[in-house]
């Protein structure tokens, strides 16, 4: 006996539905949150503790932010809260090396890293300083009274640009460039 295959009749496969609308074929791109999550649970798979423990304790920090304000975060706002814990982070290995734990120190410089990898880029210590001069050719000859202005014009430079800067660092090359003068 033979098997006799019909061709006007489609296969599965090449069935099209048309529903009436578009498909939608863009995916928007993963908030904060959401990212964090599916790290964690790949983190669960490859059994990665210190991973997973670091990865939770951000959760945590977003979820706990997003109760106290009561509405869903937005990116800025995620990135606040992942600038405040790297800030804790750094003065945790401070302490930790003071005290003698490097052992504890080293486990805090590894959650900054990981915390970091969430973060838009950082600016290093020379495009600051062309930054601060760039605000303070700007400005005229701003003096040390005006240093808050000069501060707060290089902090929305940089922020508008969508580049992370230490304001400590900010803060120590604003003085070097207006004490010069």
């Amino acid at each position: 006996m033979t098997t006799q295959r019909f061709s006007s009749v489609p296969s599965v496969s090449s069935v099209v539905i048309d529903l009436g609308f578009p498909a939608r074929r863009y995916n928007p791109p993963m908030s904060l949150s959401e990212q964090i999550q599916k790290d964690i649970v790949t983190a669960m798979k490859a059994r990665e503790e210190h991973r997973l423990s670091t990865l939770r304790m951000v959760k945590t920090a977003l979820k706990n932010r997003e109760v106290e304000k009561m509405a869903p975060l937005d990116d800025k706002e995620g990135q606040q809260v992942l600038t405040t814990l790297i800030k804790q982070r750094k003065d945790s290995v401070e302490q930790f090396t003071k005290g003698g734990r490097q052992e504890m120190a080293d486990k805090e410089a590894a959650e900054i890293v990981l915390i970091e990898a969430y973060m838009p880029k950082a600016a290093g210590e020379d495009q600051i300083i062309a930054g601060v001069r760039e605000v303070i050719a700007e400005m005229g000859a701003p003096t040390m009274k005006e240093m808050g202005t000069v501060m707060k014009n290089v902090m929305a430079r940089f922020t508008g640009a969508g580049i992370r800067v230490d304001g400590k660092i900010v803060s120590d090359a604003v003085k070097r460039e207006l004490a010069g003068k």
